[in-house]
């Protein structure tokens, strides 16, 4: 019998079709890739699933994912992909037709939006309607007091791509969107609506788009407050790997419960396979 972490039984995952999986923390960690990650991609695709790559970080562009994986080697294409970048592109569409938008971020994003039709700005501009803030692995001060000023102006609405507040890097960890908001919050009095997870419109979408139902599909992710309740608020089955941010001591603090906990992304691979023992 497939067990998870706690000794829970874990067969039903066995009988999963859409596997949804975060990256960062779940699948690598920087360039390196996690033990088990390529075997488990190809498992699910020879049992006839299907996996999509679920990401926050929006310092990247979809083709940016596309070449990190190819460089190290992990299966997939544009098409394995739906990030922060996407539901924020979504959700600025649906709410602000037309916008200008003041983006504080990388020059991926910038590009990546506006290549969506998006009208963007990253200058000071008083016309702009809305400001955006992503995790901007460029970040200088220059950019952050422009932010700032920007957010003075109390009716222009503040969107942020997504609430992580670290993102795992060989040898620790560095300040995510979510910290970066905290420290514009602090400065301007101004909290951002989020996008990407925890809301659940990044799994609803996907699922939806694919037509997989809830009971099909499960959320893999390393984080608790994003990954995990991303799923919970999907109503699908999630995956805590204990490979990137959280901890035993995180989930027994936390709220939010997976409905598995495994050491990794290999254990899953093991047990699909039933190539070594599955008892994790």
């Amino acid at each position: 019998m497939f067990r998870d972490h706690f000794g829970k039984d874990a067969s039903g995952l066995l009988r999963k079709k859409l596997f949804l999986l975060d990256m960062d923390g779940t699948i690598y960690e920087d360039e390196r890739v996690f033990d088990g990650t390529v075997e488990l991609l190809q498992e699910i695709e020879k049992r006839g699933g299907r996996y999509m790559f679920l990401t926050n970080n929006s310092s990247r562009s979809v083709d940016d994912y596309v070449a990190k994986i190819r460089r190290l080697h992990i299966p997939g294409d544009r098409n394995s992909f739906f990030t922060s970048v996407d539901a924020t592109e979504l959700y600025l569409k649906e709410h602000y037709p037309g916008a200008l938008i003041y983006v504080q971020g990388t020059r991926s994003l910038v590009k990546g939006l506006s290549d969506k039709g998006l009208r963007v700005t990253e200058e000071e501009d008083p016309a702009a309607d809305v400001v955006l803030v992503g995790f901007d692995t460029e970040l200088t001060f220059e950019k952050l007091t422009r932010t700032c000023r920007m957010l003075r102006v109390a009716e222009r609405p503040f969107i942020a791509t997504n609430p992580d507040y670290v993102c795992p890097v060989a040898g620790g960890f560095v300040p995510d969107c979510g910290s970066m908001c905290i420290s514009i919050r602090y400065a301007t009095g101004r909290t951002p609506k989020f996008i990407g997870k925890p809301e659940p419109t990044m799994v609803d979408i996907v699922r939806a788009d694919l037509g997989y139902s809830r009971e099909d599909t499960v959320l893999i992710g390393d984080r608790l407050y994003t990954d995990i309740a991303s799923g919970v608020n999907a109503g699908v089955d999630t995956i805590l790997v204990l490979s990137g941010e959280a901890t035993l001591k995180d989930l027994e603090e936390s709220d939010v419960k997976p409905a598995y906990v495994l050491q990794d992304v290999e254990v899953l691979y093991r047990a699909l396979t039933k190539d070594a023992p599955i008892e994790n």
